[in-house]
C-alpha cells in the first residue's frame, strides 16, 4: 500500500505516539549510497529528537537483505514471539517484493506480517507493484467479502492509504513522491483486477480475436466446461513460480537457472498469496462475484473462461510492459526525508545541508530520469538535458529558496557579497559562521582543495569537451589557460593561495572563452541585463562553512562521501618518497566470497556516516577522493588512447585491464563512475565526428567489465545514453508555444467539421439521395479527416512512455534466461551484475543482440 505525499507525516506521528521505553527499536535498513546515507542522517536526527530507539543496519545487496530478514525481522514478528515494530528501508527494496524477501508473508502461515510495519523510501524505479498496491494483512474472508479489494483493512482503498487508516497491524507502506498517483493508474487497475480474479490455469492456448456466437452455442449444447473442476483449489499467481507456465506470470525479475556457485538472485515475485483459496467452479460477472452458470443464463462456461483468460492476459501484459520499460530514478530519498522534517516543523540548516548533499550526490553518480546514464547534450539551440529534467530543476530551486529563508543575507554596508560578484567562496565570514550560501560553482573538481590545473584536468566535464586524454586535448587546456591570462606556474598552486585578482576574474574569463572551446555550461550564465531571473540564481551551487576550519561545496562533500563508500578512508597509503597512494587491499591474496566482500564494505559505510556529522572526518576523506578521481582519469585516458573500446550493434564496450590502479574498480560504484566518465567522452567524440548524437539523439550506451581475480568473476556495468522522458528542461516559452499550437489545431478541426456539415446538407437537398448511405460515406470521410488530425497531434506530443530508459537490467536478465550463464544479480542497481570469468564471452555475445535503450 502507498502513502500519498500530503499524508507523509501521519505515520511518523503515529510512531511518536506509540513508542515507549519497552518498544522494539526502529530498524533502519540503509543502502550503501551517498543519498541513502544522507537520508539516514536526517531520519535519525528526527528519531533522536523524539527519544526513539533505533538500530541502523547497512545493506549492500539483495542477499544481505534476505539474511537480515531472517536474523533481525523474523524475531520481531508476533507470530514468532516478538512484539512487532517498524522497519524503515532507505534506498532498499523498492524494486523487490519485500513481503517475500523479508519473510513477512510465509506461505505456510495464514497470518502475515506479524505486526511488523515496513516503510519504503526509495528512488529506484520501477516500483514492485506488490509493495505499492498490496503488502497489507487482509481481513478474514466472509460471505460478503471474498475478493482482495473487499478484504482490504479499513482506511485502505485500492492500495491507497486514506486519512482514516490506523497503523499498527503491520504491512508495507510505500512513501509516494507523487509518481504513483500520477503515473500508475493503468498498472493499478490491472494489478487489482488480477488480484480479484479467480485462479485459472493458462496452458498457452490460442484465444483468437473474439468469441463468435456459433461456437458459444455449440459449447452450450455439448455441455463443455473444461475450466470448471468442482472442489479443486486455486493457486496464487506469482512472478517467480517455477511450477507455472512462463507466459502465465508477468515478471519483474527472473532467476538464473544455472548451477553456478554464484548464488542466485533473491526471488521477487510481483504478487503471491493475496487471494483466498476457493473453488475454480466460478464465473466472472458484473458484481465481481463468481457463481455457477446454468444453460439458460447465456454463454457457456468455456466461453466465459476464454473471456476471463483473455482479460487476465491483457492485465498481465500491462504489468509486464511496466516492468520491462527499463530502470530510472525518481526524487532523491534525502529530499523526501527533508520533506518529512518540514511537515513536522523540524527543518534547520543541518537537515537542509544533508538533503542538498544527497541530491547533489545523485547528480554526480549519473542517476537520472533515464536510469544510470550520462546527460546527453542536445545542441542545435535546443535545451540541454539535465539531471532529472524538470523535477530536478524544481528541487534545486526549492533548496535555493530554503537557503534564503534559513540563512538571512549578511549585512555588508551596501557592498555586494563576494559570491554575488562571481568569486567562489573559500573561507567563512566569521569564526562562528556555519551558514549555507549560494555560489556560482563552475564544473571543476574539488577546486577549493586542489590546484586550478588539477581541478580542470580531472573534471569529467572538461575531460569530454576538451578531450584531455590526448596530447591535443592537453594543448587545448593549456591554450585556454593562456587566453585567460593564467600561467602554468600560477594555476599549479593551491587554489586558496592563488592571486586574489585572478580568483576575482576567473568566472568572467571562463564565461568569455567558454564558447570557443565548447564549454557553454562550465559556469552558471548571467542574463543580458546582468541579473539572474527574479534572483533565482539558476545553476548556482551550494557552499557551507564550518567557521575557520573548512568551507566546502555540496559537490565536494558528495564526492568525498562517495569515495569513502567505494574506497574507504584508510585505503590510500602514501609510499615514502614516491608521493603516490597505493591500496592496502591490493595485498589480499586469499579468495574472497560475497560475505567477505560485505564485511569489507561495512566499515566504509560507518566512515561515510560519521563524516557527515564531523568536519574533521570529512576533511580526512579528501585524499581518498583525489586518489579515486586520479585513478579514473588515468584508466579512462589509457582506454581511450589505446582504443580498447569495441563498437557493437547496440552499445560500446570495453574490459578494464589490470594495472596498479584498477583494483579500485572492483567496487561497482567506482566502476560505474569510470563508465560514465568514458561514456560522456564517447558521446562528445561521436557528436564531433558525425555532427549529431548516435542512437537516435541520445548518448552512447556503454558496457564496462572489470575482472575481480580474488572472487573469479567479472563485474559488469551498463550505462544508458540519457535522453529519458524527463531529461530536457521545459521552459515556459516552449510550453506556451505548444499549448497555442494545440489550440490552433483544435480550431482547424472545428472549422473542417463545420464545412463538412454544410456540404452534407447541400448534398441531401440537391440530390435527394438515400440519407443513410450518404451519412455512412460522409462519416467514413470524417473519420479519415480526424485520423489525419490525430496524426498531426501525435507528431507534436511527447515521446512515448519509457523512451530513453536504461534497459540493461532487463537485458541482463534475459541473457541469463537464454544462456544459463552463471550470473549473480545482487546489486540494487540492476544494471550491475557479476559474471563468472568463463561465461563472460557468451554473456556479452548474447547481450549484443538485445535492446538496451528505450
Amino acid at each position: 500500500m502507498f502513502l500519498p505525499r500530503d499524508l507523509i507525516a501521519r505515520v511518523y506521528i503515529h510512531l511518536q505516539n506509540s513508542c515507549h521505553a519497552l518498544s522494539s527499536p526502529v530498524l533502519i535498513l540503509v543502502a550503501l549510497e551517498p543519498d541513502a546515507v544522507c537520508a539516514c542522517r536526517i531520519f535519525t536526527r528526527l528519531l533522536r529528537h523524539d527519544y526513539i530507539q533505533h538500530k541502523i543496519v547497512p545493506v549492500p545487496g539483495y542477499a544481505d537483505l534476505e539474511r537480515i530478514g531472517k536474523e533481525f525481522i523474523a524475531p520481531m514478528m508476533k507470530t514468532r514471539g516478538g512484539q512487532g515494530g517498524i522497519v524503515v528501508c532507505l534506498g532498499v527494496g523498492g524494486m523487490a517484493d519485500l513481503g517475500v524477501i523479508l519473510g513477512l508473508e510465509p506461505e505456510d502461515e495464514e497470518e502475515t506480517f506479524g505486526g511488523v510495519e515496513v516503510w519504503v523510501v526509495d528512488s529506484h524505479r520501477p516500483w514492485n507493484l506488490s509493495n505499492v498496491f498490496s503488502g497489507v494483512p487482509l481481513e478474514p474472508e466472509t460471505e460478503t467479502a471474498t475478493t482482495f479489494s473487499a478484504r482490504l483493512p479499513h482506511g485502505v482503498r485500492g492500495g491507497r492509504i486514506e486519512k482514516d487508516y490506523r497503523p499498527g497491524k503491520g504491512g508495507i507502506i510505500v512513501l509516494d513522491d507523487g509518481d504513483i498517483e500520477e503515473d500508475l493508474k493503468t498498472e493499478k487497475e490491472a494489478f487489482l483486477a488480477l488480484c480479484d480474479m479467480p485462479e485459472i490455469e493458462d496452458n498457452g492456448e490460442s484465444l483468437g480475436e473474439s468469441d463468435d456466437d456459433e461456437s458459444e452455442d455449440e459449447d452450450a449444447e455439448n455441455g463443455e466446461n473444461p475450466a470448471v473442476h468442482a472442489g479443486t483449489k486455486r493457486k496464487s499467481w506469482s512472478l517467480d513460480n517455477d511450477d507455472s507456465d512462463e507466459d502465465d506470470r508477468p515478471r519483474q525479475r527472473r532467476r538464473s537457472n544455472s548451477s553456478s556457485p554464484i548464488p542466485d538472485s533473491p526471488r521477487r515475485p510481483a504478487q503471491r498469496g493475496l487471494i483466498s483459496r476457493r473453488d475454480d467452479a466460478a464465473i466472472f460477472s458484473d458484481d465481481r462475484r463468481f457463481e455457477p452458470p446454468s444453460a439458460a443464463q447465456g454463454p457457456s462456461a468455456r466461453t466465459l473462461r476464454r473471456r476471463l483468460l483473455r482479460l487476465k492476459r491483457e492485465n498481465q501484459q500491462k504489468l509486464e510492459k511496466y516492468y520491462r520499460m527499463g530502470t530510472w530514478f525518481s526524487e532523491p530519498i534525502s529530499s523526501m526525508m527533508y520533506a518529512l522534517a518540514s511537515e513536522l516543523g523540524r527543518e534547520n540548516n543541518d537537515l537542509l545541508w544533508l538533503a542538498i548533499v544527497g541530491v547533489t550526490s545523485m547528480e554526480l553518480s549519473g542517476r537520472t530520469s533515464a536510469g544510470v546514464a550520462v546527460s546527453a547534450r542536445v545542441g542545435d539551440g535546443r535545451p540541454v538535458s539535465g539531471w532529472l529534467g524538470v523535477r530536478g530543476a524544481r528541487i534545486r530551486q526549492l533548496f535555493r529558496d530554503e537557503v534564503r529563508r534559513l540563512n538571512p543575507p549578511e549585512i555588508t554596508s551596501g557592498r555586494p557579497s563576494p559570491e554575488s560578484t562571481g568569486i567562489i567562496p573559500t573561507t567563512a565570514r566569521s569564526p562562528e559562521d556555519t551558514s549555507i550560501r549560494l555560489s556560482p560553482e563552475p564544473k571543476l573538481l574539488l577546486v577549493r582543495h586542489w590546484s586550478l590545473y588539477d581541478s580542470m584536468l580531472h573534471s569529467p566535464f572538461l575531460f569530454s569537451r576538451l578531450k584531455t586524454w590526448s596530447e591535443t586535448g592537453l594543448k587545448r587546456l593549456h591554450k585556454l589557460l593562456a587566453k585567460m591570462g593564467v600561467s602554468l606556474v600560477q594555476c599549479r598552486q593551491s587554489y586558496t593561495h592563488m592571486d586574489m585578482q585572478l580568483k576575482r576574474e576567473l568566472r568572467t574569463k571562463l564565461l568569455k572563452y567558454a564558447a570557443l572551446y565548447n564549454l557553454d555550461e562550465l559556469v552558471p550564465s548571467i542574463d543580458t541585463d546582468g541579473k539572474d531571473r527574479a534572483g533565482a540564481k539558476d545553476g548556482w551551487g551550494f557552499v557551507r562553512s564550518w567557521g575557520w576550519r573548512a568551507t566546502l561545496s555540496a559537490q565536494d562533500v558528495g564526492i568525498i562521501i562517495g569515495a569513502l563508500l567505494e574506497v574507504g578512508k584508510e585505503a590510500p597509503e602514501v609510499l615514502a618518497g614516491s608521493g603516490r597512494p597505493i591500496l592496502a587491499s591490493q595485498a589480499v591474496e586469499a579468495p574472497m566470497d560475497a560475505s567477505a566482500r560485505t564485511e569489507e564494505w561495512m566499515p566504509r559505510f560507518w566512515q561515510a556516516y560519521d563524516a557527515l556529522g564531523d568536519i574533521e572526518s570529512l576533511k580526512a576523506g579528501l585524499p581518498t577522493a583525489k586518489y579515486l578521481h586520479k585513478a579514473i582519469f588515468t584508466t579512462g585516458t589509457t582506454i581511450l588512447k589505446k582504443k580498447q573500446i569495441t563498437h557493437l550493434r547496440a552499445f560500446r564496450m570495453c574490459v578494464v585491464k589490470d594495472s596498479p590502479d584498477t583494483t579500485l574498480f572492483n567496487h561497482p560504484g567506482a566502476l560505474t563512475k569510470l563508465a560514465l566518465w568514458i561514456g560522456e567522452a564517447l558521446t562528445e567524440q561521436e557528436k564531433d565526428s558525425t555532427g549529431k548524437l548516435a542512437f537516435h539523439g541520445r548518448g552512447t550506451p556503454f558496457v564496462v567489465a572489470k575482472e575481480d581475480q580474488n572472487r573469479g568473476v567479472y563485474v559488469v556495468v551498463g550505462t544508458g545514453g540519457g535522453g529519458g522522458p524527463d531529461s530536457s528542461f521545459l521552459d515556459r516559452g516552449a510550453a506556451k508555444k505548444k499549448a497555442l499550437e494545440r489550440a490552433e489545431r483544435e480550431k482547424r478541426r472545428k472549422f473542417k467539421e463545420q464545412i463538412r456539415e454544410e456540404k452534407r446538407a447541400a448534398k441531401r437537398a440537391a440530390r435527394g439521395e438515400n440519407e443513410e448511405s450518404e451519412t455512412e460515406s460522409e462519416a467514413s470521410s470524417s473519420d479519415e479527416d480526424e485520423d489525419d488530425d490525430d496524426d498531426e497531434d501525435l507528431a507534436g506530443e511527447e515521446k512515448p512512455r519509457g523512451y530513453g530508459l536504461n534497459k540493461f537490467g532487463t537485458a541482463f536478465q534475459d541473457v541469463v534466461q537464454e544462456t544459463g550463464g552463471r550470473v549473480r544479480i545482487d546489486s540494487f542497481e540492476h544494471c550491475v551484475v557479476e559474471v563468472k570469468m568463463e561465461d563472460l564471452a557468451g554473456f556479452l555475445e548474447s547481450l549484443s543482440l538485445k535492446s538496451v535503450v528505450g
